[in-house]
């Protein structure tokens, strides 16, 4: 059935719809859809035909087409203009901000700056201060008249190392109280000199040569005297032990200890030798068991032996370029001081003309002309004291710039067994092992004691021997075993190595020593050793290097605390004005006790105190070859410490771990 009307023809069989058809037109780049319906005569389907677009439809879309794109880039650049107009204003305001900023802080930073620079005053204040309290020390012994010499006055000092010279028969107790003195005076010469500022040290009067001779004549006319002491002590038989027969001697003092011990039976069996109420002794072989011999333990607490190791020192040229410009400045100091006041004097000169014209005319204006000449006066001497500041803080800055200088050069090394001084050190004194010849001993005679003394003196017995053709066997000169006490009051973090002094190349080395065992409990360190001679004990000067962290926090007025931590320990100084004090020591999270602790001492003895001690916290010039630190220019990092030591009453500093990333010229640090 079929059904038409309205210009359509519908198919009675299919169901009810409407067909469309979707046509896209193609205008160059544009398209759009088109919806016909079937037209009156014909069917909808496939085979419908395609309404065209004429020429003026498709002008049409094209012209409507470029109107959008216009409007759209209208409304586009209108956006845009409003865009950049409010970045533009919130630009302005925040330069007009920043520019309110930088007019406030320059005019703070000006304030802050006169502060500076009345605070900076304290350092030169502070040198003036130091030379004052030289000059006073110099006094105070001058007026003290015990007798003992001036150690910067080079008469004095050979006076007194001439006149012990004369001294004999002085027996060891006697020697251990005059090397009081002779230590005493030993640290006052070195404290001199390390006190000095650079350009002192030039002086003939402060030469350096000066400061090695006496000290080396000091050091050697002790150890000169002990041995003497020794040879008398060994002719007392009287002191022999009555049950194996053998001499045996122990004197303890604050700054020797001396184990004797002197084989007057020669029994081969007595080969182990132990000291009464300690561990300390020798397992001596059988040869020496049955020789006129005698062994000596001479424990000094201190160490005058390193000094004879040839350590680099700063170059001459850098020293003499750095005491140079401190010359070169003071004499520019000092030329301007004289045209100050050559000047001003003229200027006197002319006012006094003219007075003396006036004075006929008025003499009422003579007050107020003599008024004027008062403050010319003060100017004059303000101007020259303001230029001897200038001096001063020069000399310090010089100072101060060439301590944390580093040095470009390393030290020589010279073999594989040679001890490098710059990374290690020594702690706990020296021990001089000697095998001696047995002197001969007193014989009573009539109630007399006849006595023969030898003119070489005390001589050392060579073991082994040049020659050992004379000998069966090979191991005839094994090792002889030593078994030492290491000082209490020293600390070391891991076990100690054993050196000893190689007296041809005078330098400590570690061969020739063998079976080195260490017992922490009981302090006490079990080696072979070849051939006898000054041993000591040696510990990475680094080992406390770099630091984990550090804290400077103010405690009071020119008070502060400086904590400092490292891998094994933590130790906590407080400083007050120019003195310094251990206030505690923590191995392992556990307190240890020092002797040190509770004392005030200036900064250089305390730092020596601390070093040996075995708490060597304080790099050197040669440091930063043996420590993996980020070096900064020596220029910035005073200036640091300038600062730092200025605000430290009142502000908090601590470490920074961005102080390693960023580069030399700066320094970071919490505030």
């Amino acid at each position: 059935m079929r059904q038409t009307g309205g210009g359509a023809t519908i198919d009675s069989a299919s169901p009810s719809r409407s067909y469309f058809t979707e046509k896209r037109v193609g205008l160059g780049n544009n398209s759009y859809l088109g919806l016909s319906l079937p037209g009156s005569g014909g069917r909808v389907g496939s085979g419908s035909k395609k309404k065209k677009i004429t020429k003026a439809e498709r002008l049409k879309l094209l012209q409507e087409e470029e109107e959008r794109r216009l409007k759209e880039e209208e409304e586009a650049r209108l956006k845009y203009e409003k865009e950049e107009k409010e970045r533009l204003e919130i630009q302005r305001i925040e330069k007009e901000k920043w520019n309110r900023l930088e007019a406030k802080d320059l005019e703070r930073r000006n304030e802050e700056l006169e502060e500076l620079y009345l605070l900076e005053r304290c350092f030169p204040e502070a040198e003036k201060l130091k030379q004052e309290t030289r000059l006073l020390s110099r006094w105070k012994h001058y007026i003290q008249c015990d007798g003992s010499p001036d150690p910067s006055v080079a008469q004095e000092m050979n006076t007194f190392i001439s006149l012990w010279k004369e001294k004999t028969n002085e027996t060891f107790e006697e020697v251990i109280e005059k090397s009081k003195v002779v230590l005493n005076l030993i640290e006052k010469l070195n404290l001199f000199y390390w006190k000095r500022p650079p350009c002192d040290l030039q002086d003939k009067k402060y030469n350096k040569q000066y400061q090695e001779s006496i000290l080396n004549n000091l050091q050697e006319l002790l150890h000169l005297k002990f041995n003497v002491a020794t040879e008398i002590l060994l002719q007392t038989s009287t002191l022999a032990d009555l049950d194996s027969g053998n001499m045996e001697k122990v004197i303890k003092d604050e700054n020797v200890t001396l184990y004797v011990w002197a084989n007057l039976k020669k029994n081969p069996r007595h080969r182990s030798v132990r000291f009464s109420e300690t561990q300390i002794g020798f397992e001596i072989p059988r040869i020496l068991a049955t020789s006129d011999i005698a062994v000596r333990l001479l424990h000094t607490h201190y160490d005058h032996v390193s000094a004879l190791h040839p350590v680099s020192t700063p170059s001459k040229e850098h020293t003499s370029t750095v005491t140079e410009l401190v010359k070169d400045d003071i004499e520019n100091v000092e030329k301007a001081i004289s045209k100050e006041v050559k000047e001003e004097s003229k200027q006197q000169g002319k006012r006094s003309h003219l007075i003396q014209k006036e004075e006929i005319k008025v003499e009422e204006e003579r007050d107020d002309i003599e008024v004027k000449m008062s403050s010319a006066e003060e100017e004059s001497e303000a101007i020259k004291c303001e230029l001897e500041m200038k001096i001063l803080s020069e000399t310090v800055s010089a100072a101060q710039l060439l301590l944390v200088e580093n040095s470009s050069e390393k030290p020589d090394f010279f073999e594989n067994d040679v001890v490098d001084l710059c990374q290690f050190t020594t702690l706990g004194g020296v021990y001089h092992l000697d095998i001696l010849e047995l002197p001969p001993q007193c014989k009573p005679v009539k109630g007399w004691m006849i006595v023969e003394i030898l003119k070489e003196g005390l001589q050392k017995y060579t073991y082994p021997p040049e020659t050992t053709e004379d000998f069966e066997t090979e191991n005839a000169f094994p090792p002889i075993e030593v078994t030492l006490e290491v000082h209490e009051n020293v600390i070391f973090f891991e076990d100690p190595m054993v050196v000893r002094w190689d007296a041809e190349g005078k330098h400590w080395r570690t061969d020739g020593i063998s079976n080195v065992s260490y017992k922490p409990n009981k302090r006490l360190v079990t080696f072979s050793l070849d051939t006898f001679g000054p041993v000591t004990l040696i510990q990475d000067a680094h080992i406390n290097m770099p630091y984990q962290s550090w804290e400077l926090r103010p405690l009071d007025v020119n008070k502060v605390l400086l904590t400092v931590t490292t891998v094994f320990t933590e130790i906590q100084i407080q400083i007050k004005e120019n003195l310094c004090m251990l206030s505690s020591v923590k191995l392992k999270d556990k307190k240890h006790i020092s002797i040190l602790e509770g004392t005030w001492m200036t900064p250089i003895p305390f730092i020596i105190a601390l070093k040996e001690a075995g708490l060597n916290i304080f790099p050197t010039r040669h440091s930063h070859f043996y420590v993996i630190i980020n070096n900064k220019v020596p220029l910035v990092e005073v200036k640091a410490y300038r600062q730092m030591a200025l605000l430290s009453s009142a502000f908090a500093f601590g470490w920074s771990k961005w102080n390693l990333l960023c580069n030399s010229t700066k320094v970071v640090f919490k505030v």
